[in-house]
């Protein structure tokens, strides 16, 4: 028993057929791509099992107007797309929201096994029965799609800089610009410095902050910070998946449709938010020089700025562009490295090795940005709310102290162990003397 009566639900169509139970798991683990159509679903198919003469595994399934409700074979399991609800009655398998599924490469099952996550926001459910309680509920529920980067990167945030750097407030910066440090705010400190508490927080700093904590009605009474980090650890996960299938397959993963809509309204995910502080924290420093007193033209400057700074090559990416890499991130395309860029250093040996296995074609390597140069306040760390900030915080200096202890002792440890080498020496010289 291998197959099941399967319903695919859209906003706009029903479709049900029967179906190999495998393709249904590999159907659950393309909803790791946000498909809300059964276009997009098929697209996203491709993740996990390469199409072969561009055939629509859906292509004998029929329209309908209500869901076909008879079991087939090893059961039934429904995919609503609009309501985002699994239901599954199979003897098949189970749908989970995570897990593996075996790569299909157009003729046949192989033994790489590929991981997926889908949103959070999908329920899972055992009966049709279930769905049917659930689907008007969760219709009315799911929140209206928006672009959240027409807030982020738009005229919003250049009217908050230009409105909060008011001309007492620049003058009093520019007074500081003899001292770069000073100037660019914790950020720029060195280590040593960023790792204890600053006696006086900068203004700039403060500014950018408050930018990102504040609820805006634009944002659906939401923080900018709220928007970006909602769906962080699932573009992660999603990028770490697609990166794990590049390296098995030793082939690019299929790319999110740029009309998609998960492209469209997409989440946000660590590189974009890391590089989104850096976009602002450039805007608010670049601010400071302007003299002109309107806001229009300051806005006007500042998004040329802003333009420019997204458009160029920077050395801090070591020589990428901030929009590409944004660009491949909402695609869900991890940014591989070629055999010169693995070679950080020319004594590593390891760095060699990696460069050679990439430059014969034994899988690429991958570039990450972390954040490590953001403060260490609430406003710029990953943490969802200020508790589990708290408690990261907590853990972190437990981990410093438990390090400086074991420190400790192994450096008494070492200096019992010279006092005991060097009295076994004076000893051993005492007796060839004798």
């Amino acid at each position: 028993m291998s197959e099941v009566k399967l319903n695919l639900i859209s906003s706009q169509t029903i479709l049900s057929g029967t179906i190999h139970g495998s393709i249904v798991d590999s159907c659950i683990a393309a909803l790791s791509a946000e498909p809300e159509t059964i276009a997009e679903l098929v697209a996203a198919l491709e993740r996990y099992s390469k199409p072969k003469d561009d055939l629509n595994p859906f292509a004998w399934f029929h329209p309908r107007s209500s869901i076909d409700e008879q079991p087939y074979d090893a059961g039934i399991v429904i995919i609503d797309l609009a309501a985002r609800i699994i239901a599954a009655e199979s003897t098949y398998s189970h749908p989970q929201p995570e897990g593996e599924v075996n790569y299909h490469n157009g003729n046949h099952a192989t033994d790489v096994r590929i991981p997926y996550r889908v949103s959070p926001d999908w329920l899972f459910v055992n009966s049709l029965d279930a769905h049917r309680w659930a689907r008007e509920r969760r219709l009315q529920s799911r929140a209206p799609c928006f672009d959240a980067r027409a807030v982020l990167d738009g005229t919003p945030l250049l009217e908050f800089i230009v409105r909060s750097l008011t001309p007492e407030l620049r003058s009093s910066l520019r007074a500081r610009i003899s001292d770069p440090q000073s100037v660019l705010g914790a950020a720029s400190q060195s280590e040593e410095t960023a790792n204890h508490d600053c006696p006086e927080e900068h203004p700039l700093t403060r500014l950018h902050a408050t930018w990102l904590t504040t609820p805006r009605a634009d944002l659906l009474k939401r923080s900018p910070r709220d928007v970006m980090l909602e769906k962080q650890d699932f573009i992660d996960f999603d990028l770490h998946t697609r990166s794990l299938q590049w390296s098995f397959l030793n082939e690019g993963p299929p790319c999110l449709a740029r009309d998609s809509f998960a492209y469209r309204f997409a989440g946000f995910g660590t590189h974009e938010w890391v590089i989104y502080y850096d976009l602002v924290r450039d805007l608010l420093q670049r601010a400071v020089e302007f003299d002109c007193q309107q806001a229009d033209t300051a806005i006007r400057q500042l998004e040329h700025l802003k333009t420019d700074w997204l458009e160029n090559p920077l050395p801090d990416y070591d020589g990428r562009t901030p929009a590409n890499i944004i660009e491949n991130e909402r695609r869900r395309l991890p940014e591989a490295m070629s055999p010169e860029q693995l070679i950080i250093d020319e004594d590593c040996e390891c760095c060699r090795m990696l460069a050679q296995d990439a430059a014969l074609g034994l899988g690429p390597g991958f570039w990450h940005l972390d954040g490590s140069h953001m403060e260490e306040e609430f406003a710029f760390s990953s943490c969802k709310t200020f508790p589990e900030w708290e408690l990261e915080n907590q853990r972190r200096e437990e981990s410093y102290r438990e390090f400086e202890r074991q420190w400790a002792e192994r450096e008494a440890r070492r200096s019992r162990q010279r006092e005991w080498d060097e009295e076994q020496m004076h000893i051993s010289c005492s007796e060839s003397v004798d």
